[in-house]
């Protein structure tokens, strides 16, 4: 039996097992940390920008790999990692890819995949 106050109301609440989230109270926010482990929301934009990624990274496979390539491959591949992991890619990993992109516009401009990732980040960058 919960504790009482003097006027015999109660004064305690008691809770016997509970899964999930409970929140008990006005202006309680309860937050189920049980998916930590799923990935991230990704915003549109970065979805976009994801899918345009991957497809420019398997089409560079099969480029003659100069280090204009390489170093596109490497910085797709941790936009990648970072939109996946994170949900986003920062500024700074974009200002990177638009960077190495301008680098290997000689093979990045004969494929469609490599016009939609400029398109993407230059959405996301403003320009």
């Amino acid at each position: 039996m919960a504790p009482t106050d003097a006027s015999g109301n109660g004064k305690g609440i008691t809770i016997g097992n509970v899964q999930g989230v409970v929140s008990i109270g006005d202006h309680n926010i309860a937050i189920n940390n049980a998916g930590r482990d799923a990935a991230p929301a990704v915003d549109p934009a970065h979805e976009e920008l994801l899918r345009a990624v991957r497809a420019l990274r398997e089409d560079l496979g099969r480029a003659v790999e100069t280090p204009e390539v390489r170093a596109l491959t490497d910085e797709l591949a941790g936009t990648e990692e970072e939109i996946a992991g994170s949900g986003a890619a920062a500024p700074g990993r974009l200002a990177r890819l638009r960077g190495a992109l301008t680098d290997a516009g000689s093979v990045v401009g004969l494929l469609a995949s490599g016009a939609a990732v400029v398109q993407a980040v230059a959405a996301l960058l403003g320009g």
